[in-house]
């Protein structure tokens, strides 16, 4: 018992005399003890009279703690096992340290001795950690974490430290953390004991200690640099600070809110940030990072994303006086950038970081009109060895799209687009959905893309494509849509939601859907003329029974252009027009018609048709024409044989000239005619010419 007061009287005993002082202390005190001329060592007064106020208070200190250690003293000696000092944070020993050594027998006792404080205290003010500047190309440093000693634990102390008031000791937090940053900046001795006073009082009143240090060095100075970083060093004392630094960092521009004495003075949130830069380039803080990472990324996107594209007048200050201070780069969203960077390569992605930057992805974020793009890059990067924080983070950002107005949503947006596929949507799914609908009728073209690109993930699920149908309509309008990808990835969601089999096309949405359909069938995309095609033979098959009435009419128009594109140079396209053809006779209930194409006889089969119905002859041939003026020459070859037969069925009708007239000339358009082509000219310049004469006029040259 006697030796654990001598080590407690170690740190309270007073100078005596430069013979007295123990043999180490001034290698302790070398690290607060810059190095200065005679005249600079004499103290003045007024540092006498703080150096005595200081003194008066640590015997106050000193008092009240040996009258709680004589309280506890027959409990101690009952359980045979010392509690450690509650007046002062416990370290655990370092590998390769022998608990039995002299060193530390002596103070076995005491939570953190002099030289662990000490120890602290050298690495939390090493300056070894420049920020870069990129506007200079300056490189950043890291500390090397192999040779930074740090704590590995924190044990909560019990001991009431404060003065005895009036003041409630929590009111007196804010009072004590302005303290200690105020003699962190002194040029004068400080007392080693400091950082374990600063690490308890994080530990019990995170939120006072955060907002008072913000409020008190927002542009982070040398003192405040030192006491973010000894916080940094203890795993156990960052995990509970995190949470309010992150609420100020999301909080932006502003964050208010009351510490214990009263200062409700708002806290700029990229101050925070600030402080968070100098936690995270701490070498050993992987734990308490790797828990808050996603929280902390979605932050620093936040702040990326926002300074870019709006920067307020106080913001804009603030960032100045930094730059000043630091050597910081000319713009917060640059800074904000870094320190992404610094939180991912803490994450060991150090590669990915790379990657980003070999395609300019960087660069690309601090554009306002291509930060979607460059955070759709750096998502599609992190989800293959992040896919665990990709999730998180994802989840975040569903609370920040959820808000009635979200704010510079796009960048989030493009996020989660790219990691859909990754989530389980048995988790965040509703959420999803609901987002990529509200989306889905944005006037933004850049929104409404990504919102079908989250909504073709979203339709593989069957519990999400049972849920689409409110969504058909505003589907079919994008159709029409001028942008093709846009259509192909509209087709894909009504494909992928009528693969479930117990899902059926509404008598109102099937008609729609399918004259919509018609005209994609001659789409220069191969991709969307395919999927136009299977969903119409999707849209006949799944169509409910009393919707079939009103869709036979738009069947009918689609049999011509199914017969041609059956020619068609691309063989899956030829393949799905010949089956969605028989579908269509089936559906018609048209047996002969399905038997003659069963059978390939598709010429049978035009001729058959036009036999039927001779009225729509020149309807037919009108639909026809288009093809004639084909680049493909096997279907302007199709479309010529259907028209040399259909143009008997023409004999006598007022129309016929005008559709051969037009034939003719798309017949003539073509550099390469082949000798089908060559024949039908000849027949259709014999029939115009009889045409003519019989009207009385002479014939045209054609």
């Amino acid at each position: 018992m006697a030796g654990r007061f001598r080590g407690l009287f170690k740190v309270f005993r007073g100078k005596k005399g430069p013979g007295a002082a123990p043999a180490q202390q001034p290698e302790e005190l070398e690290q607060f003890q810059p190095q200065q001329d005679d005249a600079a060592l004499d103290r003045t007064q007024e540092q006498d009279h703080a150096h005595g106020h200081f003194q008066r208070r640590t015997a106050q200190m000193f008092r009240k703690f040996i009258r709680i250690r004589r309280g506890k003293t027959s409990t101690t000696a009952t359980e045979g096992t010392a509690e450690p000092d509650s007046g002062l944070t416990e370290l655990q020993a370092e590998p390769g340290v022998s608990t039995d050594s002299p060193e530390c027998s002596e103070d076995s006792d005491s939570p953190m001795n002099d030289h662990t404080a000490k120890t602290l205290m050298d690495v939390a003010g090493t300056e070894d950690m420049a920020i870069t500047n990129t506007d200079t190309g300056e490189t950043q440093g890291i500390a090397n974490p192999d040779t930074t000693p740090t704590p590995t634990g924190i044990h909560a102390p019990e001991l009431d430290f404060f003065e005895e008031s009036a003041v409630s000791p929590q009111q007196q937090v804010p009072a004590m953390v302005r303290n200690i940053h105020q003699r962190l900046g002194f040029h004068v001795t400080v007392d080693a004991r400091l950082p374990i006073n600063l690490l308890r009082l994080a530990e019990e009143h995170p939120a006072d200690v955060v907002l008072t240090l913000l409020r008190c060095a927002p542009s982070c100075d040398r003192a405040a640099t030192m006491m973010w970083r000894l916080i940094g060093l203890s795993a156990s004392t960052l995990e509970k600070v995190l949470p309010t630094l992150l609420c100020v960092m999301e909080d932006w521009p502003l964050h208010s809110m009351s510490t214990s004495d009263g200062d409700d003075t708002p806290v700029l949130a990229l101050a925070a940030t600030l402080a968070l830069w100098v936690i995270v380039q701490v070498p050993r803080c992987h734990e308490a990072m790797n828990l808050y990472s996603s929280r902390i990324f979605v932050a620093l996107l936040s702040h990326v994303v926002i300074t870019t594209q709006q920067t307020p007048e106080e913001v804009d200050h603030f960032w100045r006086a930094c730059r000043e201070e630091h050597g910081l780069p000319t713009n917060p969203n640059r800074f904000a950038v870094q320190a992404m960077k610094a939180l991912l390569c803490q994450l060991r992605c150090d590669n990915e970081v790379v990657a980003v930057e070999r395609k300019r992805g960087w660069d690309t974020l601090l554009c306002a009109d291509t930060q979607h793009y460059a955070v759709g890059l750096l998502a599609r990067e992190m989800r293959q060895v992040l896919m665990p924080l990709c999730s998180r983070i994802t989840l975040h950002l569903l609370r920040l799209l959820s808000r009635e107005e979200p704010r510079w949503d796009l960048p989030f947006l493009a996020f989660l687009v790219e990691v859909l596929e990754c989530l389980d949507l048995r988790e965040c799914g509703d959420s999803v959905l609901e987002m990529m609908s509200r989306y889905l009728l944005s006037e933004c073209r850049q929104r409404c893309r990504l919102a079908l690109r989250g909504l073709v993930v979203l339709s593989k699920d069957p519990a999400m494509a049972r849920r689409m149908g409110s969504l058909s309509q505003r589907l079919v309008e994008l159709l029409d849509d001028a942008d093709g990808e846009v259509v192909r990835m509209s087709l894909s969601v009504f494909m992928n939601v009528l693969e479930n089999k117990d899902i059926l096309v509404s008598s109102t949405t099937a008609p729609k859907l399918a004259e919509a359909l018609l005209p994609l069938f001659a789409n220069d995309n191969s991709h969307v003329q395919l999927l136009s095609i299977h969903l119409f033979s999707k849209v006949m098959e799944l169509v409910v029974e009393e919707g079939k009435k009103p869709l036979k009419t738009i069947v009918n128009q689609s049999l011509y252009p199914l017969l041609i594109y059956g020619d068609d140079e691309n063989w899956r396209v030829a393949k799905a027009s010949r089956e969605t053809l028989i579908c269509a006779a089936k559906f018609l209930k048209r047996t002969d018609l399905e038997q003659l194409l069963k059978k390939d006889q598709r010429l049978k089969f035009a001729e058959c048709l036009l036999a039927v119905d001779r009225s729509r002859a020149a309807e037919l041939l009108l639909q026809a024409l288009p093809f004639v003026g084909s680049p493909q020459e096997s279907l302007r070859e199709a479309a010529a044989r259907f028209m040399a037969t259909a143009r008997v069925l023409l004999r006598g009708q007022k129309e016929e000239l005008q559709v051969l007239s037009e034939a003719l000339q798309a017949l003539r358009r073509d550099d390469s005619p082949s000798q089908t082509n060559i024949v039908v000219q000849e027949i259709f310049n014999k029939r115009a010419a009889e045409l003519r004469s019989s009207a009385g006029s002479e014939p045209e040259s054609l």
